[in-house]
């Protein structure tokens, strides 16, 4: 059964209002010739760039660039690569685009970690698995969620199955209704539930290492019952 298969089933047993009589949804791709379509909220001019059909990040400064409007139910697919060891990066889901003292905002994380993170940041009372580097969900800056595999407060993916730098990985988030399940190249690995903010920004993380991205792609689905206590705030 091929992921997107996988996550169809996932979605009618989340959604079922989902039926063959809804609208058909449609894929969106969200990297153009250009940064058409984002918008940069405290990194600087060059921290981003697009080139030959990648998004490129450089890493510095720490901070995010937004979606240019907000989601709330969803497919979003994305290919991801880092290029130095011990990378840093991800995308928040149903974010405030707002940054807070640490320069990102709050919403669910989706992590992004190269392998090497792990040895260059190994302590003598902490000595993390593998698996914990890569495909990490958690609430930040305030927003809460339900971890499916508990590492303390964040859900950690149960296998690794995540390339090194250099290579290419493939993520499918399906985000509906507060829950989040995550594939990491064509595996679900990893999920949260009961996020306390379910609609919001889409933002990619600068996290002090470049990282290429390509085939960024969202599949909106119809909305559900979404308060303004759940949502992020407008912003201009």
């Amino acid at each position: 059964m091929n992921i997107l298969r996988s996550a169809s089933l996932l979605l009618v047993a989340a959604a079922p209002w989902l039926t063959a009589q809804s609208a058909a949804p449609q894929w969106r791709d969200l990297i153009g010739k250009d940064l058409t379509g984002w918008v940069n909220v405290n990194t600087e001019k060059d921290t981003w760039r697009v080139e030959n059909g990648e998004l490129i990040c450089t890493g510095h400064p720490i901070g995010v660039m937004r979606s240019d409007r907000q989601y709330e139910n969803f497919i979003l697919e994305v290919d991801w690569m880092h290029i130095e060891p011990g990378g840093n990066s991800g995308i928040f889901a149903w974010s405030n685009a707002t940054p807070g003292s640490n320069r990102l905002p709050n919403g669910v994380e989706i992590q992004m970690l190269e392998l090497d993170w792990v040895k260059i940041n190994k302590k003598p009372d902490f000595d993390p698995p593998i698996a914990y580097v890569h495909g990490e969900l958690f609430g930040v800056g305030g927003v809460k969620t339900l971890p499916d595999n508990p590492r303390g407060e964040r859900s950690k993916s149960i296998l690794n199955l995540c390339k090194p730098r250099g290579q290419w990985n493939h993520y499918t988030v399906v985000a509906v209704d507060g829950v989040i399940k995550l594939a990491v190249n064509g595996t679900f690995v990893n999920g949260i539930a009961k996020s306390t903010q379910k609609k919001g920004y889409l933002c990619m993380e600068s996290e002090g290492a470049e990282i290429h991205f390509k085939n960024l792609r969202i599949m909106e689905l119809a909305p559900g019952v979404t308060d303004a206590s759940q949502t992020a705030p407008l912003l201009q």
